[in-house]
This record gives structure tokens, C-alpha cells and sequence, in this order.
């Protein structure tokens, strides 16, 4: 009866995996309309090729269209890698992007994983990126799979030998969501269960059984469970259970979070006062951009003036910084007498007050350097 009214192929294979999902509770059981590929895989059958098939040329240049997965690779505030992954895409096609990331963020303090919109893919992909996290001369066991149909069961090390610096003291965070799944969830588990990465956002979709993609009619493949993960530590997996966060926030938070938390947990290891300076200063900036101290206008008012060449205006119920003669520059405020520019956390403002008003500016930097500068005139 569900299926009965059902004449567009694609609704009927999407009815037809919510059903037999419903049924088996195995989120990797799924059917595809998709006849190009199920004639793809019944050729490649049908020749008897005994070595994995080639894939077909449009996946290979979809999978170079979307970068591998690669989506952006950027450096925080804070000497913070940021790493947006899609997809595991497998090494053999997608290992020179990922080596180019991974080489990008190994100078970097601490390296956030957003896999958020990652659906999974293959763990060769994982085995190559946790590498970097550790050192050449340590071999990790990540991960095992064992297969029903032929008994087998199979390991996952991190590598001797990749291309590039690792960076085995970066801390490490993982963002996820309920779409974070599969390969995903078994690099975020790997991670949280290594105790090496905090995990922080949502509890992830809960997909631990390997398999294929079949040909099951004409027009229909069908993904096939095959196996199942089975992991060093726990001795299970995350297949039902999804993988919990240390840290459960809303998808949306999870990359402030994961940033403050970096630069606190940066600040607490440091070994110089100068390295705790450092992360503390950018982590406050970091807070009061998020969350800026909310000033009124009196308040406001009552910083504004002439001290120097500086200038703080009240502009549009704001107040912005401008140097004689230069543009005009937001401000975001740390408390109700400290400011800091709102694209450049390396310089800070901070008002003396008497009776209310301001009676002179500092300026600091990051670095230690200050200037003060007595206020000339209030702003007319």
C-alpha cells in the first residue's frame, strides 16, 4: 500500500530505504536510483575482474570538483587550525589535498575537524590524517573491521611514513552534528576514545557497519552492510548509539566553543608568561566578539574624544576608532572602558575614568608595547 501510488523513481527508493531502515535500524541500508552506475557494476561483474574496477570517470570528477571534501583550510585567531571536511574521500585520489591541508595547519597550536556536513566515506582517509596527530616513531591502533561473509577480520594503524611535519602536540577538536556519520563518526570515535581530540557539538547519526554498493534491478543499486566496526579500546562500536560529544552544544555553537575552549586549554599548558599572555589576550578578544559588553550611550559618550592623533566617535549608536587622517574602524568592547578593533585582536584600548568620564587612552599591543595618551577634547 505505501508503495502503490508511488510511479517517480526516486521517491520510490527513498520510500523504499525509509522502510527497510525502519525495519533493520541500520541508517547504512539504503537503495539508489541510479542506472548508470547499476550498469556500470553489472559490466564490471560480468567481465570477472578479480582487482577492485576502476570508478566511473563522472565520480572521479565530481569528487575533484568538490576539492575531495577539502572544503576550507584557514588559520583562527589564536594560531588555531581550522579544518571544514565533507567527506572521506579514499587516499589514493584524494591524499595530495590532504596532505597539502594537514601541511598547512602543522604549525599551527591546536587543528579544529569540522565535520559537521560530513556523511563519511573510506578509512584510508582517516588513517592518513589521524597520522598526523602523532609522532613517526609511535604505530596507534585506530580501528578493526570484521566481515561475516568471508570471517575476516581487518586492522587500521596510523602510518610510518607521510608526507609533510606532523603535529603530534596541536590539541585537537572535532565539531559535530546528527548528519556527522560513518567514516566521521569513526574518526571522531578513534579520537575521543584515543583521548585525543574533545569533541564538541552534537551527538553524531550512529552508522558503524561497513559494506558496498550493489546492483540490485536494472535501474536500483542498493547499499549493503557488510561488517562491522569494532574498536581496540572499547571492544565496540557506535552503530545505534551515535558518537556522544564531551561537549553537547547546538551545531551552530560548536566552532565558538571549540575555539575558546582551544585557546583556554592553550593558556593552561603554556610554559612562558609571554605564551599565557598570548592566548589569554586572544581568547578575551575572542569572548567579547562573540558576545561584546553591552554599552549605552552615555557610556559611550563618555569615552568618546580627541587624545592625539586618535580619535573614538560615536557613529550610528557605535563607537569606532579613527587615526587622524585614516579610515574610520569598528570597535567591539572587552568591558565598558576596553576596547579591541574588530579585525585586528592585537591591539587593545583602555580608558582612565574619573568621575565618569575619560581622562586618557592606552594603547597596548599583544606584544607588551604601550602608549598613553591624555584626552585633548571630548568629541564635539
Amino acid at each position: 500500500g505505501a508503495f502503490k501510488e508511488l510511479t517517480e523513481p526516486v521517491a520510490f527508493a527513498d520510500r523504499l530505504t525509509e522502510e527497510i531502515q525502519s525495519i533493520s535500524k541500520d541508517k547504512h541500508l539504503r537503495v539508489r536510483f541510479d542506472p548508470e552506475g547499476a550498469a556500470h557494476m553489472r559490466a564490471d561483474s560480468e567481465r570477472g575482474e578479480e582487482e577492485e574496477p576502476e570508478p566511473p570517470q563522472e565520480w572521479l570528477k565530481q569528487m575533484a570538483r568538490s576539492n575531495y571534501g577539502f572544503q576550507e583550510v584557514k588559520i583562527l585567531e589564536g594560531n588555531v587550525g581550522y579544518l571544514d571536511l565533507r567527506g572521506f574521500m579514499p587516499a589514493a585520489y584524494a591524499g595530495e589535498t590532504a596532505t597539502a591541508a594537514m601541511n598547512m595547519l602543522s604549525n599551527t597550536d591546536a587543528i579544529i575537524f569540522d565535520l559537521r556536513q560530513n556523511g563519511g566515506g573510506d578509512p584510508g582517509m582517516i588513517q592518513l590524517l589521524t597520522s598526523y596527530l602523532y609522532d613517526s616513531g609511535r604505530s596507534v591502533h585506530l580501528n578493526s573491521f570484521y566481515f561475516r561473509q568471508t570471517n575476516d577480520t581487518s586492522q587500521t594503524w596510523t602510518l610510518p611514513y607521510i608526507p609533510g611535519k606532523r603535529n603530534p602536540d596541536a590539541e585537537v577538536f572535532v565539531l559535530t552534528s546528527s548528519y556527522t556519520f560513518s567514516a566521521a563518526e569513526e574518526f571522531t570515535y578513534n579520537l575521543k576514545n584515543l583521548e585525543r581530540a574533545t569533541i564538541v557539538g552534537e551527538t553524531t547519526g550512529g552508522g558503524a557497519h561497513p559494506g558496498g554498493t550493489m546492483p540490485i534491478a536494472d535501474r536500483f543499486v542498493a547499499f549493503i552492510p557488510l561488517g562491522r566496526a569494532i574498536n581496540p579500546i572499547t571492544n565496540t562500536n557506535w552503530e545505534g548509539t551515535g558518537v556522544s560529544p564531551h561537549v553537547d552544544v547546538e551545531k551552530e555553537k560548536a566552532l565558538d566553543v571549540a575555539h575558546q575552549l582551544a585557546l583556554e586549554k592553550l593558556a593552561e599548558k603554556a610554559e612562558t608568561e609571554e605564551d599565557q599572555r598570548y592566548y589569554e589576550w586572544i581568547g578575551a578578544y575572542l569572548k567579547a566578539k562573540n558576545e561584546p559588553a553591552a554599552l549605552s550611550k552615555a557610556q559611550m559618550e563618555a569615552c568618546a574624544g580627541n587624545y592625539g592623533a586618535r580619535n573614538l566617535i560615536v557613529e550610528d549608536g557605535e563607537l569606532v576608532y579613527q587615526r587622524t587622517g585614516r579610515p574610520r574602524m569598528e570597535l567591539i568592547a572587552l568591558s565598558p572602558t576596553t576596547f579591541a578593533l574588530k579585525d585586528d585582536p592585537e591591539l587593545r584600548f583602555t580608558l582612565e575614568m574619573e568621575n565618569g568620564e575619560a581622562t586618557a587612552l592606552i594603547l597596548e599591543s599583544i606584544s607588551g608595547w604601550k602608549e598613553r595618551t591624555e584626552r585633548s577634547r571630548a568629541q564635539p
